[in-house]
């Protein structure tokens, strides 16, 4: 156990077993850094999500793959095949010492494996098996492939990503749809946990990755159950029926500020920032003279809303970040800048909140900043120790400490391919 793992973890009593490749990973590390120790298990070589770049130096290498290094904090790292006769037994021997076992392979393969969820139980009456999937265990679709752009897109969210007058995109290159599906496995977990603690049972959780991104889509319902109008893309809102602009270009990048419609909302936000464009000279007779008291989305035109956002573009275009959110600040403004990941790195409110975290990486002679725990815990801490596992760098504590193999079963093992 590594030292600062002798606090009082949330999950510090359990043990996880990872067998997910990039579908599953966030759910092993929200384990992780709940204190659970997570056992990645990988084919011996290395899991393939290892070659998913970008790469440390641009340097196309299983062990500085940047995006294997981000999804496994906190893990512990062995080697095992599965698919041979030899690694089903001895996995069957690490799920005796384990709480929970997460995969990600197709529906069936574990049971064609006799690793099924029926045949785990039976070994472990307390198992939790997770499995994540495209489209989850049953259904027409069971047996569906599904990259993670294919997974975004049918779970509804990516019709309102990209620009109006351009297809949808996906967001991001990296995986969206698979992180959702990992966050809501780790729930599932935690609740199926929570479960056999009152119950002393075990569980099957099945997680479906296009499932799984449909809540993000929630906040579109509202537009199409009232008025039955779709959001349609870009900067710019238009689920009641009009194209209000959300995002405006600035200085040094993006703001987000729109015209708040209806009490008390229009009474309290609009006149500060009307009297500060006035401050500035960038407020015309049109918008001085306008009764905001009066303003609501659902009684405004097209035509009226096109013209009164004409000089929050010309000011907007005059500032930078730093200086609108201070002014904005200071007035009571409903206003955001839209952060890069430069934005993040300088925050001073992260900063405040040690949010950022080095971690040693000894073997490339290095310390990386990391992003720590997701939530502050009082009474059981959550937290980023460790750097992702080398290939098979923990087989030894693992099999030889742990299960009690000798140095010669691990070598015979080696040379068949089971580890």
């Amino acid at each position: 156990m590594h030292p600062k793992q002798k606090f009082e973890a949330m999950l510090g009593p359990y043990r996880v077993l990872d067998l997910t490749d990039e579908k599953g990973l966030l759910c092993g590390k929200i384990l992780g850094d709940l204190g659970a120790d997570v056992i990645k298990a990988e084919k011996p070589g290395g899991d393939p999500a290892r070659r998913i770049g970008p790469f440390y130096h641009d340097e196309v290498d299983p062990e500085k793959s940047l995006f294997w290094w981000a999804y496994n904090t906190n893990k512990r790292g062995i080697t095992i095949d599965i698919e041979t006769p030899g690694g089903r037994e001895l996995f069957k021997r690490l799920v005796k010492t384990a709480d929970l076992v997460i995969e990600s392979f197709p529906p069936g393969r574990m049971d064609s494996l006799g690793l099924g969820y029926t045949v785990l139980e039976q070994i472990n009456p307390g198992i939790i098996l997770v499995s994540i999937t495209p489209f989850g265990q049953t259904g027409p679709y069971r047996d569906y492939k599904a990259s993670d752009i294919v997974a975004w897109a049918m779970g509804g969210i990516m019709y309102v990503n990209g620009d109006a007058d351009r297809p949808p995109v996906r967001v991001s290159h990296h995986s969206q749809a698979f992180l959702h599906a990992g966050g809501e496995a780790a729930s599932g977990a935690m609740m199926a946990l929570y479960h056999r603690e009152i119950t002393g049972e075990g569980q099957h959780v099945d997680v479906s990755i296009q499932e799984a991104v449909v809540p993000p889509t929630y906040m579109l319902l509202g537009g199409w159950d009232m008025m039955r109008v779709n959001q349609q893309r870009g900067t710019r809102a238009t689920s009641i029926g009009l194209d209000i602009r959300l995002l405006w270009p600035c200085k040094d990048g993006y703001v987000l500020w729109f015209y708040w419609g209806g009490p008390p909302y229009n009474q309290r936000y609009i006149p500060p920032f009307i009297r500060w464009l006035d401050s500035e000279g960038m407020a015309d007779d049109f918008l001085k003279g306008f009764d905001w008291s009066t303003f609501e989305w659902a009684n405004v035109s097209q035509e009226v809303l096109d013209r009164i956002q004409i000089p929050p573009a010309r000011f907007f275009s005059n500032h930078t970040k730093a200086q609108l959110l201070e002014g904005a600040r200071e007035r009571g403004i409903v206003l955001y800048p839209v952060s890069t990941t430069e934005d993040l790195l300088g925050n001073p409110q992260l900063a405040a909140r040690e949010f950022w975290v080095p971690l040693a990486h000894p073997e490339l002679g290095i310390t990386v900043t990391y992003p720590g725990a997701f939530a502050r815990i009082s009474e059981a801490p959550a937290a980023v120790f460790r750097r992702a596992p080398l290939i098979g760098e923990h087989n030894r504590h693992v099999y030889e400490q742990e299960l009690g193999l000798s140095r010669q079963e691990m070598m015979t093992m080696k040379r068949a391919g089971v580890i």
